[in-house]
């Protein structure tokens, strides 16, 4: 079995954005790994609808560099009636702009994404590949920030990250 290839570009959704910027303080370990970061008009909206002082709020408005779609994003029927806003117009952008990878933690966004035909990631995902790749991550700590600020991981997914952070 040949290796998944390389993604270059990545469309993000709210949860994942939330938590990276409580895990690592900011949003440059995205920077880091992808050439592309893709943000939807629906989960900026999201995100933005949560306040100034909202947690990652901050860390997304410093990130320049996250490429913000500026108009709503026309959803496919089937992903609209199945998902929230923000993971149906992660799904539709990525297929819109053939962008293969999509990072969404929700198990039914997970679901819809790769029945789409679309490569996956999320949160603890992302820590991985970084970690991997050199970038200075604790796993525990940056477990243990998500935790705190009440972003919620299943044991099963904390074993995980620490095993692959070995």
């Amino acid at each position: 079995m040949s290796p998944a290839p390389e993604h270059r570009a990545v469309v993000i959704d709210t949860t994942p954005l939330i938590a990276l910027a409580v895990a690592t303080d900011g949003l440059e370990v995205l920077k880091s790994l992808y050439a592309r970061v893709v943000v939807p008009f629906e989960v900026r909206s999201e995100l933005l609808a949560a306040g100034k002082n909202a947690i990652g709020i901050a860390e997304f408005e410093r990130a320049s560099w996250l490429e913000c779609g500026e108009h709503p994003t026309e959803i496919m029927p089937v992903l609209a009636n199945s998902l929230d806003r923000g993971e149906a117009s992660v799904i539709q952008t990525a297929l819109n702009e053939t962008i293969g990878l999509v990072c969404i933690d929700e198990t039914v966004g997970r679901r819809l994404a790769r029945l789409s035909g679309l490569a996956l990631t999320g949160t603890i995902g992302i820590l991985v590949k970084a970690h991997r790749q050199g970038y200075p991550i604790v796993m525990r700590e940056a477990i243990d920030k998500m935790r705190r600020h009440g972003i919620w991981l299943s044991d099963e997914v904390i074993r995980f990250a620490l095993a692959q952070a070995r």
